[in-house]
């Protein structure tokens, strides 16, 4: 059977569930379903020859990212290498590193006094002239699959730019390029949208509507003034968007990130997130990519609670998204550290862990974003801690505002009335290496470093660090001095790679060194124990100590058992793997109790008598 006979095959099997998703969805308009089929078809005809077999390698191994070998970074390229040639220079650095999933952070063309850091996107088949070009990317591609590694490129669906020649068209006053977006001659309809929509950014943008002096109208812009938020109600939105998102898997991306999805469909009189609609054009782009590009997986940005994320999966028959941001799982990670008590973690993780085993997330400790504190507050109130006292605990720790807090980090978007900052800084800055000094101090902040990331490579999923948190670099303050930054904290993380220091990896007395060969140690196991693969069965347990987290995996005959410590302190545990071997010295753990020092944590494996199956994939 040839390639094409093969994506006809796919599209026969998806057809009718396309067809009466997008007709039930657009009323029937066939003219526009029928352009779609035509559009599938010919992005499947651009597709390369290397990137179709890369396909069906992937359709032959449909569980190849659920690997405890998989390893992700997440970078800009401006930030890292300059250009998309120099991230290709780089490679080498990221193998030696062990990572083999790259996540690029948005690159395509901006304007760069309205930029958003990327997300305000002014053409999806250009990249920004400064990085270089899409045969640049397509190269880098090319070069990293011939290395084993997979790339993750942003796809921003929910806006375009107003430099997008859609918006230009729009504002110039062609109707047709206005119904794209949400055209308004007058207050009545924003202002009743306004009753039932939060948000996004009170204090930086707020209300959800831009006035645009020069044509006398309104658009609907979410997120900031420059960001026109699409109309997906008019099917040649989606359809052009879906051929935008194609074109990109095209370039060989192998995880396309769909950027602020829930948003994505506005129907006044609620609160424009997570309709059910949002599913719906969810579950025709996975349709669109197993048909075109059966390899690629979407990676949803769902940064809301864990009830609201999971329905992102779909069902295991009608998939959505192959994975999604854990974003509650890190926000909770560092109210962990901040409280030392791994209560409000454990509960979190026990939802988490209780999902199917096909549910697959991203984990991370930080990514190019901010923290926020969104929280389970109604369960954190049995312990008194009341929302906004609790959130301004948090930012005081994590600023050192609080009596005694090691940690430096900065706030953004703070809004003293409600309480609602969120915070900003580097792994080793919020864990004290940055106000560090003695020796034990420096040592603490690396131990602290350490256990987090021990965590983190513990959980179910794939697990990714932010460029830089590999030499523990720090806070760079340096954006504060550029007019472009300065008012925009989250810029504190995102500062260049420190090239310099990187080079002290390799000596195990710097920080770098002890670090980095740190993490890599904790890696390297990981990649070699079935047991963290992400559809093993996971559980956490009671320590008996609210300042530990204790964690069980488990696949085949293979059990992992994994205690973190959340505080400065030493603490000792019950151990329900006595006789279990410590995973980092080889050496058997005897004795019911195991004690660990202050920010240790301790990895154990043994054999699962009892071989309750391979994994909790259901």
């Amino acid at each position: 059977m040839t390639d094409l006979e093969k994506m006809e095959q796919r599209l026969s099997e998806s057809y009718d569930e396309l067809k009466w998703l997008y007709c039930e969805l657009y009323h029937n308009d066939l003219a526009a379903f029928d352009y779609f089929v035509s559009m599938l078809r010919r992005n499947f005809t651009e597709r390369k020859a290397s990137l179709r077999a890369l396909d069906e390698q992937r359709l032959h191994d449909p569980d190849w990212y659920y690997s405890n070998s998989l390893l992700g970074m997440m970078l800009y390229v401006d930030c890292f290498a300059g250009t998309l040639k120099g991230v290709q220079n780089k490679l080498p650095y990221l193998q030696e590193c062990g990572v083999n999933y790259l996540h690029l952070m948005p690159l395509l063309k901006t304007v760069k006094e309205r930029s958003d850091g990327g997300y305000a996107v002014a053409d999806f088949r250009t990249v920004q002239p400064e990085l270089g070009t899409m045969e640049d990317l397509e190269e880098l591609s090319d070069v990293c699959h011939e290395k084993g590694i997979s790339l993750c490129l942003d796809f921003v669906m929910n806006h375009t730019s107003e430099d997008h020649p859609w918006a230009k068209a729009a504002r110039a006053g062609d109707p047709l390029a206005r119904s794209r977006y949400f055209f308004f001659d007058n207050w009545d309809l924003p202002n009743r949208y306004e009753q039932t929509v939060p948000q996004v950014f009170p204090t930086t943008a707020p209300g959800n509507f831009t006035y645009l002096d020069d044509c006398g109208k309104i658009v609907m812009t979410f997120f900031y003034p420059y960001q026109w938020d699409l109309n997906y109600a008019n099917p040649m939105v989606f359809n052009d968007m879906t051929d935008n998102l194609l074109y990109l898997a095209n370039r060989g991306m192998d995880v396309i990130r769909l950027d602020a999805i829930p948003y994505i469909w506005k129907q006044l009189g609620t609160d424009c997130r997570n309709l059910p609609q949002v599913h719906t054009l969810a579950r025709m782009m996975n349709l669109a990519c197993y048909i075109v590009c059966p390899g690629v997986l979407l990676l949803g940005e769902v940064v809301m609670e864990p009830q609201k994320v999971a329905p992102y999966f779909g069902t295991p028959d009608k998939p959505e998204c192959q994975m999604l941001y854990n974003v509650t799982t890190m926000c909770t990670t560092w109210h962990t550290l901040a409280t030392r008590d791994v209560r409000l973690l454990r509960r979190q993780l026990e939802q988490v862990f209780s999902l199917p085993g096909h549910h697959l997330f991203q984990n991370y400790l930080r990514c190019h974003d901010d923290i926020g504190w969104g929280l389970d507050y109604p369960w954190l109130l049995q312990f008194g801690n009341h929302e906004v006292p609790h959130k301004k605990y948090l930012n005081d720790w994590f600023t050192g505002a609080w009596p005694g807090s090691p940690s430096r980090g900065e706030l953004y978007n703070d809004d003293p009335r409600l309480g609602d900052a969120r915070l900003c800084g580097t792994t080793a800055s919020l864990c004290g290496l940055e106000t560090a000094e003695s020796p034990e101090e420096i040592t603490q902040a690396l131990q602290c470093d350490e256990m987090l990331h021990a965590m983190m490579l513990s959980l179910s999923g794939l697990p990714v660090l932010y460029s830089g948190d590999e030499i523990a670099q720090l806070n760079d303050y340096s954006y504060r001095n550029d007019a472009e930054k300065c008012s925009d904290s989250r810029y504190v993380h995102r500062g260049r790679f420190r090239w310099d220091l990187a080079e002290n990896r390799v000596d195990p007395q710097s920080v770098q060194g002890r670090l980095f060969s740190a993490l890599r140690r904790l890696e390297t196991i990981r990649a070699s124990h079935l047991a963290f693969r992400a559809d093993a069965a996971a559980e956490v347990f009671d320590t008996g100590r609210d300042q530990v987290l204790g964690i069980r995996r488990c696949f085949g005959h293979e059990l992992f058992t994994g205690f973190f410590n959340f505080s400065e302190f030493p603490k000792d545990v019950y151990n329900p793997a006595n006789g279990a071997y410590d995973l980092l010295t080889g050496e058997p753990v005897q004795g019911e109790s195991v004690s660990l020092p202050g920010y240790g944590f301790l990895w154990m494996i043994s054999n699962n008598l009892k071989g309750t199956g391979e994994s909790n994939a259901q």
